[in-house]
Formats: structure tokens, sequence, C-alpha cells
């Protein structure tokens, strides 16, 4: 069965976060550096809590793995928490003023619980290192097909400076990874990172958070994955739930995104070229001037880069609080502080790069099936050179 499906358990201040993920085929190579690496990356950027100086994230594989190969079974990841205190109560004192904008309220009227404490602790976007070590290690897979995922911060915080102004394309982006590796807010513009790296120091002082923008290219999908046959299996539509399901995103986009809204047809939609000449292995020919589709047409690859962006409110814990109500009293309280972030938004990116590898994987194994990466891969050419030879015979 070729289904990618994945999950993940644990709390914040738990032993750990647990993840399955079944349906890659046998024989992925599996890349713990990378993985691991990628792990670090969530926890890094300027902005970061106390919390991430006391992790140091790594995957522990408890299944589907062996002599550095998946098996073809479920792989089962685990992430130890250092930081385990759960059960202690002195060290996690209930929290009965909940945090606006925060899981808090709407998890204990839900759970019928005045602690907010376990809301909040399965709440919390520690969980999202589950979903970066499984986005990672799908990432494996892909890179053997051809398929690379690249993802930033675009910019975000109150100044205007502090967007990026560059384009991304198949000749630029390793170029662009390396400035955002020597960006400490992952914005591959030292300019706007400068700006963006003031915006949350002020914050800071201000006792107050930042949010910003994300965005995600994938560059060597095949046309044809994801489908138009069910709403659920529209690419577009499982993209924008992946990404929307990452803590306190607020907004997806794909491709031009909302400024679509503000133009004709003729200014949105991506005329189609063929040219005989960049007709290979890898592609078929078509040609667009450009990609405001951002890669996908009526829910599946058109072979152009996907392009998938997220908005990121700031982070609900603030040092000064905010104007709440005490769930036991009832009585009006500023919200209740937990230790946090001033911006997470580079670690935001990361995640976001990596849930949207799961799903651009989730498609490739629903296209092309197999329980091996041998069958995989062949199947991947046959269809290419089917799709190359499409009309070739036509009277």
């Amino acid at each position: 069965m070729a289904e990618l499906t994945y999950r993940t358990a644990g709390e914040s201040h738990g032993p750990g976060v647990v993840s399955i993920l079944e349906g890659l085929p046998r024989g992925v190579r599996v890349d713990t550096d990378f993985i691991d690496g990628e792990l670090r990356r969530r926890q890094g950027g300027y902005g970061r809590g106390a919390r991430q100086r006391i992790e140091s994230d790594v995957a522990d594989y408890l299944g589907g793995v062996r002599l550095g190969r998946t098996t073809g079974g479920p792989v089962a990841m685990l992430i130890p928490n250092r930081d385990s205190r759960l059960d202690d109560l002195k060290r996690t004192r209930p929290v009965e003023r909940p945090r606006p904008g925060h899981a808090d309220l709407a998890g204990s009227l839900k759970w019928l619980v005045p602690d907010c404490r376990e809301t909040l602790e399965r709440a919390s976007a520690r969980e999202t290192a589950g979903r970066t070590g499984m986005g990672a290690l799908a990432r494996c897979m892909l890179k053997d097909l051809g398929i690379e995922v690249f993802g930033f911060v675009r910019g975000g915080g109150p100044d205007p400076a502090a967007m990026g102004d560059f384009k991304v394309d198949e000749s630029n982006w390793r170029e662009l990874r390396d400035a955002r590796e020597a960006s400490e807010v992952y914005l591959p513009d030292p300019a706007a990172s400068e700006a963006m790296i003031a915006s949350i120091r002020q914050a800071k002082i201000d006792k107050d958070t930042v949010g910003g923008f994300v965005e995600v290219h994938v560059f060597g999908c095949p046309p044809g994955l994801g489908s138009c046959v069910q709403w659920s299996d529209r690419l577009d539509a499982r993209l924008a739930y992946a990404v929307m399901g990452i803590q306190a995103f607020k907004a997806v986009e794909i491709g031009l995104g909302t400024e679509c809204g503000r133009r004709n047809g003729s200014k949105v939609h991506d005329p189609i070229g063929f040219d005989a000449d960049r007709t290979d292995e890898r592609n078929l020919g078509f040609v667009r001037e450009s990609n405001n589709a951002g890669g996908l047409e009526g829910g599946m690859t058109d072979g152009m880069p996907v392009v998938v962006r997220g908005t990121m409110k700031p982070i609900a814990t603030l040092l000064q609080g905010l104007p709440s109500v005490n769930l036991v009293t009832r009585k009006p309280e500023n919200s209740q502080y937990e230790r946090s972030d001033i911006s997470a938004i580079a670690a935001a990116s990361v995640v976001a790069e990596n849930v949207v590898a799961l799903e651009i994987a989730r498609a490739v194994r629903a296209k092309f099936g197999g329980d091996s990466m041998e069958e995989v891969s062949a199947q991947m050419e046959t269809y290419l050179r089917l799709a190359r030879e499409l009309g070739s015979s036509a009277t």
C-alpha cells in the first residue's frame, strides 16, 4: 500500500515527542546528519527562548530503519525532551489565567478543566519537532527522486524594511540557501534580515512578540502529482492544510495568492509554450514565462516549482501579559506567563519546509506506488517517458 501517513504524540514537557511515518518504500537512505540538522535548525533563530538552550534535538529510530535504510515498515521516531517535568507539580504549576491568542481558554472549555496546563502542553509548538523530523526523513526519499525543498523567512514585524526583496528560481535557490544560513532569522536578504532582528530586539525590550512570513519552494516535482477527482486529493488543499496546521499560522497562499484577487485573468494565468530543446529525462518541454499558479493547477503539479507561503502571528505569550480572566475566581487578571520566545518565525520556516515535503512525498507515493525505491524510481521514469511521448503518435 503506497499511502503515506504521519502522526505525532507527546507533550511539551513530557518524556519526548513520538512520531510515526508510515508508507515510505523500502530502501530510502536515512541521512541522519541531515535529519538532525533540520531538528537543530528548528531550534535556532534570533528571538528564541531559554528552552532551546536546554534541548538538543536528535532523532532516535525505534522501528522501520535498519542498516541506514528504511525497511518498508512504519518508521517510529523519538525526539527525547531533556526538560521532562510534566508530573513535577512544583515545576509545572497550574495555569488558570489563559493567554489571549493561545489554545488555553478553548481547551479548558473543551475538556472542562480550569487548569490550562494539559491543553497547552499538547498545543505547544514543541510538537513540530516530530513533524520536522518526519519531513526531513521524507526529503531523503524526495532527494533520491530529484526533488528538492527550500524554505526561508520572507520577512515580518512592524518595520516595512524587514521584507526580503528577491526572487527565487531554479538557478539561484542554492545561493539563497547559503544566504539563509548566514542570517540569524533565516531571511536570505542581509538588509531585511538586520531590520527584522532589530524589530525582534525592540519587541523584547517592549515585552512584546513578533510574527512574520515564511515561504517554501519545491523544485523538480513532476507534473501530475495530486488530483482533481476529489477535493480531498487536491495537492494545493493538502499543502494549505499542512501549513495552516503549524501552530500560530493564520494564512496560507499558493503562488500569487491573494494578489490574484486584484488582477484581471490575463495578468494572473501563466501562458503555456513548448520548447523542444528543453525536453530531457526530467523536463517535458512545456515552458511558462511566469509561475503565478505556484506550480499547481486544478490541484495538480504542472511542472513548475511549487510555491507556498504562510503567515505566522506573533506568539501569544507576552512578558507584559494581556487582559484575561482567572478561570477559578472569574476575576479579571493579566494572562499567565509561560517560558516562551519573542519570535519563532525562523523555526516556523523550518517546520513549513518539512511539512510541505511530507505532502509532496505523500503525493509522490500516491502517484507512483511501489514497495521499494527501485520500483518508485522506475515507475516515475516510465511515467515521464510516457508523458514526453504524449501526442507523438497522433495522426
